[in-house]
């Protein structure tokens, strides 16, 4: 059973302080990133025979207070997939595609969520609330359906439709703001201080990182036991991928692991704060969001001085891919590798192609990309690879119309 025993806050400036419990850190955060600490030995991670399953599995490196888990959705254990098109096409032979779009509202969010819920259904907080672009948002509002719990989310006038509907059928509470995200999440902020309301806010809640690291350890178990060269990360906030350095640093810890993968976080070309800071080596500065990848468009990002600290540790950098590029991933990836991702969760196979040419990825490399979203809540991203072939109901009509893909290959 894990238990913090010390917590961190990595300041806007970089500037890291350490603090004997988490509340402590918690109440000097200041808009801060939160880290926690555990008691790192062998001991903490499971054994291979160890029967339990999803994120629950690691639970001796979790926030979890004795007992049984309540949470009721299956999360964690997506797939690790090694796709032969896909390798050919981005011309790694050693690519694998970390696919969180199998989780319960697909999207890598429903780990953080299952947490935050977990924590909440043990302190008996009937309402949990958050402020959102969309996918954290519907990860709410269904996780909250599930555990028989209150969702109130704040969303940016400009959210998408169908993740609007999404987190409305699940019976959320649901307030669009008129302004950006920022907005909602300053609201978001203050409703839940002064309703005493469970905040499941990314950037705010320590515990929401906690869960997005085990994807770093099912990578590890899933390459058996062993670290790839390089992680390619799409970056919004930047709680993601420090999540991901810090599930493979709490490795390294353990003895688990001899050393921790490159990092290389992708941003989008109209919103990329976090790669300015770490070209500029400047504090975060908010930028304007102009991008499709809206799970990326994060303007003023919390954690972005913690994910700029742990590139730079592991030898990584930050590029940045257009809404063209982006477009084109999305496409591959269903095309080529059945993977049907959302622009933002496409984000990181994008960023592969400017990653080789920038040195930080080399074709020789054992490369992991994250796909953080499915492309089916955000269907008009999913461009049609043929058009539709309107035939009779004839056979010779068939045979002619499929021509020479008639033959059997």
């Amino acid at each position: 059973m894990g238990r913090a025993i010390a917590a961190s806050v990595v300041s806007a400036d970089g500037v890291t302080r350490r603090f004997p419990d988490v509340e402590t850190a918690m109440h000097a955060a200041d808009g801060g990133c939160v880290e926690l600490e555990y008691v790192y030995s062998p001991d903490a991670m499971p054994e291979r025979a160890d029967p339990r399953r999803g994120l629950w599995r690691y639970r001796g490196l979790l926030p979890l207070d004795p007992g049984a888990v309540r949470y009721p959705l299956p999360v964690g254990d997506t797939p690790l997939l090694a796709l032969p098109a896909l390798r050919l096409a981005a011309g790694i032979p050693n690519l694998w595609l970390k696919d969180e779009t199998r989780s319960p509202t697909g999207s890598n969010k429903d780990r953080a969520t299952a947490l935050v819920l977990q924590h909440a259904l043990n302190l008996g907080i009937e309402t949990v609330s958050c402020a959102s672009t969309g996918n954290v948002a519907v990860s709410l509002a269904v996780g909250a359906a599930a555990a028989g719990k209150r969702a109130v989310v704040f969303v940016p006038a400009g959210v998408a439709e169908a993740k609007l509907g999404l987190m409305l059928a699940a019976g959320a509470v649901v307030l669009r703001v008129r302004g950006g995200y920022r907005e909602a999440f300053r609201l978001s902020e203050w409703a839940a201080a002064a309703f005493g309301w469970c905040n499941r806010n990314t950037g705010v809640n320590p515990f929401a990182a906690e869960a997005k690291k085990t994807m770093a350890f099912e990578i590890w178990e899933q390459l058996g036991r062993a670290v790839p060269d390089v992680l390619v990360v799409p970056v919004g906030d930047g709680v993601t991928l420090s999540a991901m350095a810090k599930g493979f640093r709490e490795l390294v810890a353990c003895g688990g692991a001899p050393r921790m993968p490159r990092l290389v976080g992708v941003q989008a070309e109209g919103c990329q704060p976090v790669k300015r800071a770490w070209e500029t080596r400047l504090p975060v500065r908010p930028a304007r969001a102009s991008t499709i990848a809206d799970g990326i468009a994060v303007e003023a990002p919390v954690c972005a001085a913690a994910a700029v600290r742990d590139v730079r540790q592991t030898g990584g950098g930050f590029v940045a891919v257009s809404d063209a590029e982006i477009t084109e991933a999305v496409h591959t990836l269903a095309t080529r590798g059945g993977v049907l991702a959302e622009p933002a969760g496409a984000a990181a196979f994008a960023g592969l192609r400017p990653a080789l040419i920038a040195g930080l990825v080399r074709a020789s490399d054992q490369v992991v990309v994250l796909v953080t979203g499915s492309g089916l809540k955000a269907p008009r991203y999913l461009v049609p690879a043929r058009p539709v072939i309107e035939v009779p109901d004839d056979r010779e009509a068939v045979r002619r119309a499929l021509g020479d893909e008639a033959v059997a290959r």
